[in-house]
């Protein structure tokens, strides 16, 4: 069956913010639905609706990004094809509006999975993927928090309980069965120069098989990348007899206990089965498959 699961990042999202983040998951997963609908790929249908998160502002992706150490932006994305394993992906990118639309090129016109930094904005060029004005992502929110806590002392750990941290994600399930994962982030707040996370990387941020499902993970990406969290819960899924909700608790279980990791986790199994975890206060995020009257949004 067709189905779709989004998320907008797990941290303790105040009050004010709710609103944003639940708008924002329900017009991403709106987007998504009906390219599913109308027979879209999961390929297309995730690209699309990550592009709404990265565009929307309110989350931690495209022009809603956090600054690093010296005020700039470093963009990452990954996508993954669970037919063939296909995947691409890019991190530490400056220039691009869209980084899930590189993530998806170099995925399927690459015989590489990771391009970063210049060489991936290159690529873009090369690739018919117009380059932006770095400024032009910086959004005034992030600018003037930045300005705020720039002499702070900050810890990528706490973050998802004291600061914005919402990576945002995507898993589909098209008409054919086909699985495919997408994630986007702009990284920690006030991270060093070059800093690269769990998102980008193949197994840590994203994984899928149409033989056993999808992930897409949001957290602390050095805990994250420690326990290889996209990957180890599509190993448990493949082991517990395809349960997607038990899948996600054990992986969000296995992130606390071995590593002292906060974040959250989506999974879709073969199936098209949704499951959602997370030990943060509040994680925003989305489903819908051809078996419910109404999506589901929450916070």
């Amino acid at each position: 069956m067709i189905s779709l699961i989004v998320h907008g990042g797990a941290w303790d999202i105040p009050e004010k913010a709710l609103d944003a983040h639940r708008d924002g998951c329900s017009q991403a997963l709106s987007v998504g639905w009906s390219l599913l609908q109308s027979g879209a790929s999961a390929v297309e249908a995730v690209e699309k609706v990550v592009q709404c998160l990265e565009d929307h502002g309110a989350f931690d992706a495209g022009g809603g990004s956090h600054l690093n150490e010296v005020g700039e932006i470093e963009l990452d994305a990954s996508m993954m094809h669970g037919k063939l394993l296909r995947c691409g992906a890019v991190a530490a990118v400056q220039r691009i509006k869209n980084p899930i639309s590189l993530a998806r090129r170099v995925m399927e016109e690459s015989e590489h999975i990771l391009l970063v930094g210049s060489g991936a904005e290159r690529f873009a060029a090369d690739h018919g993927i117009e380059l932006c004005d770095a400024g032009d992502l910086i959004s005034d929110r992030e600018k003037k928090y930045w300005e705020e806590r720039k002499h702070a002392k900050h810890s990528g750990k706490h973050a998802f309980r004291k600061a914005a941290s919402d990576t945002v994600g995507a898993v589909a399930m098209d008409k054919h069965g086909d699985i495919c994962v997408g994630t986007s982030t702009g990284g920690t707040f006030k991270k060093h120069p070059g800093r690269v996370g769990d998102s980008p990387l193949i197994g840590c941020g994203s994984y899928a098989d149409n033989a056993v499902g999808g992930v897409s993970t949001t957290g602390w990406g050095e805990a994250m990348i420690k326990v290889v969290m996209a990957k180890t819960v599509i190993d448990i899924l493949e082991l517990n007899g395809g349960d997607p909700q038990a899948a996600a608790e054990s992986g969000i279980e296995i992130l606390r206990r071995k590593v002292d990791g906060n974040g959250g986790v989506i999974v879709l199994n073969r199936f098209g089965k949704p499951g959602v975890a997370f030990n943060t206060p509040k994680m925003a995020r989305a489903y819908m498959n051809i078996e419910m009257r109404d999506p589901f949004v929450g916070v």
